[in-house]
């Protein structure tokens, strides 16, 4: 998509990810080129099943992807396995959407936050690696008085804290936030967030950041990604996709926000009609088609790739022009 850029410290190129489903391909992740420099956020946005939590995995290896290159740092680390698997996966660590069922409910806190350094043995004795994590607890907020409890006996937000430790626990460089704040109260979320940014700050972490809440993504991003169906339709950075997005499902999708100002109560809504086109084994042409208001018949022959609008504004549409509006 991009031009290679000298900080960029993860890159994949040409990934995809099909599950096969009764005989036919599911494409979950299709043909996704990404370039997330070092100590950015990449915002990752689009409706439930566009492919966003998939994506995430794959990049972390958590699940194979079935052709493409991942990155890291420089080194092309999709044939890795064994140790030199093991060790990338130091650096690059995720953030579950459920701050519930993502830890183990027999652990205590403290115990939690420990597992990693504890099975990496990123310390001699068991005992540093406690002290670490009491240190871990002061660095995201979560008083040492808890370092004894259950996650059953904390609130969401303190869960969501242990998650923030446990993926810091061994000094990553790149984490995957995937929906780190959905299941989160509206006040708690933006405890969560201010975290994540003063995290990024000091420690010069780079994120993925994954979410359908497109007023939480903005506030976070760097860049933007907009994801239908296994594809990306649309990316810039975030002040410029706010501000021109230009794809009708980017417009659609930021018409819907919802603005507590009196003056707004009139603006249009773009409502999406027409049938949502199948993942598995999806026709030619833009998957978007069958709901695009601009749609014609080359729309659904046509291959449609991103076209750079200007700035780095990507877009997938044949039928905008090669210029940015205004």
């Amino acid at each position: 998509m991009a031009e290679k850029t000298e900080n960029a410290l993860v890159r994949t190129k040409g990934l995809k990810k099909y599950f096969k489903v009764s005989g036919r391909w599911l494409h979950a992740v299709d043909d996704i080129d990404i370039d997330i420099d070092q100590g950015k956020t990449l915002g990752v946005v689009g409706e439930s099943g566009c492919g966003k939590s998939t994506l995430g995995r794959v990049l972390l290896r958590l699940i194979e992807p079935t052709s493409g290159k991942i990155f890291y740092d420089g080194n092309d680390i999709t044939g890795y396995k064994g140790t030199q698997l093991k060790k990338i996966r130091s650096q690059m660590q995720i953030i579950f959407q459920d701050p519930y069922s993502s830890l183990n409910p027999r652990m205590s806190v403290a115990e939690i936050i420990a597992e990693y350094m504890i099975v990496n043995r990123a310390y001699r004795r068991k005992a540093d690696a406690f002290n670490q994590a009491a240190k871990l607890m002061d660095m995201v907020g979560l008083a040492r008085r808890y370092a004894n409890l259950y996650p059953h006996e904390l609130d969401g937000g303190r869960r969501q804290r242990i998650g923030v430790a446990r993926a810091l626990s061994l000094n990553p460089k790149f984490i995957v936030c995937d929906e780190p704040v959905s299941a989160l109260d509206v006040s708690i979320q933006a405890q969560i967030l201010n975290l994540l940014m003063d995290l990024q700050e000091e420690m010069g972490l780079t994120y993925m950041f994954i979410t359908h809440d497109l007023s939480v993504v903005r506030h976070i991003s760097s860049e933007i990604m907009v994801m239908y169906l296994g594809q990306c339709v649309e990316r810039a950075e975030a002040d410029e996709l706010f501000r021109n997005p230009v794809h009708p499902y980017t417009k659609a999708l930021l018409s819907a926000i919802p603005e507590p100002d009196i003056e707004t109560r009139n603006k249009e809504i773009k409502v999406l009609r027409g049938e949502v086109t199948s993942p598995i084994d999806p026709p030619a042409g833009c998957r978007f088609a069958p709901r695009c208001e601009l749609a014609t018949e080359n729309c659904m022959t046509d291959a449609i790739e991103l076209v750079d609008r200007g700035g780095g504004h990507f877009a997938a549409c044949v039928n905008l022009s090669g210029q940015r509006t205004n």
